[in-house]
């Protein structure tokens, strides 16, 4: 029997039945083993019982709207160039400090390198392609600064700069929209050599590249992020040394390296503005600490409204307020950062947007400190993803934005990251059943529909990642992507969670 009548003959025999009990009875016996005959594949059942129980809401009881988020949300995927695009002895690009580290004995995880990655700098268009048929209405990228100027300064890479046009073109002829990110670790070397994020003079640097790639991006892209996560390229890289450039500075240090990337965010804002087409929008993709309530009472949700802005002192709070607060320089005492009120000034540029990535939450709770909140760290038992930091806390995604809104008056936010790593292993029949990352994802989702349907204005979700990529440190270890990617033969393969993000981005909304 023909798949179609088949499903005609029983949608007809539960229409003919007033209360549907028979004819949903018929669908429920209806299996995935009975689908699996019909279509010669049990892996493309789920699919198609998807379809049937999205068709016939009123029979189910749910409503496909009853959780819609607004019309025009923007719904997106993300990567970064070095964990995707490879090539990178290819078309002038200069060495960044994560080639460097990479290569370094003992530092990656299994010794490996994004030498390759994903190969999204030859298969970029493919990729695209992806992207479409997923649904996705934006993407955010990040340009690799040592493919722009391989030095660092000087002389621009004009084959650098055309990878990203081509890039953009392709989006754009695919109807999704561009966000570029215009640092997001890959540090060209060479400046690396002169000192860094240690020195002002890097901070310089980015702005003139900064205002170099908008004045020829921005012609057809609209949004730029200037740095993305400078609280872990700044701590992990810098005080930890588990990051590039494997630096492990005493505090002073760190302060002076954690100030000059929030100068280099406010001189970025103001060469973007000098260079940039008209209409232009610019912001930042912060790991901003999203304090979480441990209990929702006035007390605690005071206490997490207090954490926001001490807890991001060092970074966003800076920025948004254009000052470091008495008590983080209380706090760091003799090894705070040295500035100059100038600086202070750049670094409070008024920015169009707020872009938050959010992983897991930091639960407070109120106490009678001077601060009047205390952290309340996760408890051995605490689930998680595979990755062991990534404390699995939806609420996150509620109390991040919406304290984030209240601090700081913002009226244009977007989660710039959010997703998991899981164990994701392919089948022999070539499917990812990731039901963990859905899982995720889907309570992730409910507490970020709970904030904009309460006028949270969060306006744009990106999910890490489009791909599995060279995940840092862990190297391939870990994969966050929705696609699965073999890096022997670059194959993409949908997961799981991919099926249920397209239908997220179908229905705009969750079931």
């Amino acid at each position: 029997m023909a798949f179609a009548t088949t499903i005609g003959n029983l949608r007809q025999k539960q229409l003919n039945f007033p209360d549907s009990h028979e004819g949903l009875s018929l669908l429920k016996r209806f299996t995935r083993r009975t689908f699996a005959r019909l279509f010669g594949s049990a892996a493309l059942a789920p699919a198609a019982l998807t379809n049937l129980a999205t068709s016939a809401p009123a029979q189910t009881g749910h409503s496909p709207s009853a959780r819609s988020f607004p019309q025009g949300f923007l719904w997106g995927s993300a990567t970064a160039s070095y964990q995707v695009e490879g090539a990178v002895n290819e078309d002038g690009r200069g060495p960044s400090i994560w080639d460097t580290f990479s290569h370094t004995p003992g530092k990656i995880n299994n010794g490996d390198t994004g030498d390759v990655a994903d190969d999204h700098y030859h298969r970029y268009k493919e990729d695209v392609q992806i992207m479409k048929a997923l649904g996705l209405k934006t993407y955010r990228f990040s340009v690799a600064w040592p493919r722009v100027f391989p030095q660092g300064t000087g002389t621009p890479n004009p084959k650098g700069l055309d990878f990203y046009n081509r890039l953009v073109d392709e989006l754009l002829a695919a109807n999704i929209q561009p966000y570029c990110t215009l640092f997001h670790w890959d540090l060209p070397e060479a400046l690396e050599d002169k000192g860094g994020w240690q020195s002002r003079d890097t901070s310089e640097a980015f702005a003139t590249y900064a205002g170099y790639v908008a004045q020829h991006l921005s012609d057809r892209v609209k949004h730029f992020m200037t740095l993305n996560e400078m609280r872990s390229f700044v701590d992990i890289g810098y005080k930890d040394g588990r990051h590039a450039p494997g630096l492990k500075l005493p505090p002073a240090g760190v302060n002076q390296v954690r100030h000059h990337a929030v100068l280099a965010h406010g001189l970025g804002v103001q060469a973007i503005r000098a260079h940039a087409k008209p209409g232009t929008k610019v912001g930042l993709a912060e790991n901003a600490t999203a304090c979480v309530p441990v209990i929702e009472t006035p007390e605690h949700i005071a206490a997490a409204k207090k954490a926001t802005r001490e807890q991001n002192a060092g970074y966003l709070t800076a920025i948004m307020e254009g000052r470091y607060t008495d008590a983080y320089l209380a706090h760091a005492a003799a090894d705070a950062p040295k500035f100059t009120p100038a600086d202070m000034k750049a670094i409070g540029s008024p920015i169009d947007f707020v872009g938050l990535n959010i992983y897991t939450p930091s639960y407070i709770r109120a106490d009678d400190s001077a601060r009047g909140f205390a952290t309340v760290p996760p408890p051995a038992s605490f689930p998680h993803m595979m990755s062991n930091w990534l404390h699995v806390g939806p609420e996150a995604l509620y109390w991040g934005p919406k304290l984030a809104a209240e601090v700081w008056n913002i009226k244009e936010i977007y989660i710039t990251e959010n997703g998991a790593s899981s164990a994701d292993v392919l089948t022999p029949d070539g499917h990812v059943y990731d039901s963990d990352r859905v899982m995720y994802l889907r309570n992730y989702l409910t507490q970020l529909h709970r904030a904009v349907s309460e006028g949270v204005p969060v306006r744009g979700y990106f999910l890490w990642s489009l791909l599995d990529n060279y995940e840092w440190a862990d190297g391939y270890a870990y994969r966050f992507g929705i696609h699965y990617v073999d890096f022997k033969t670059q194959k993409r393969t949908p997961k799981l969670s991919a099926h249920f993000y397209h239908e997220v981005i179908s229905r705009n909304g969750l079931a």
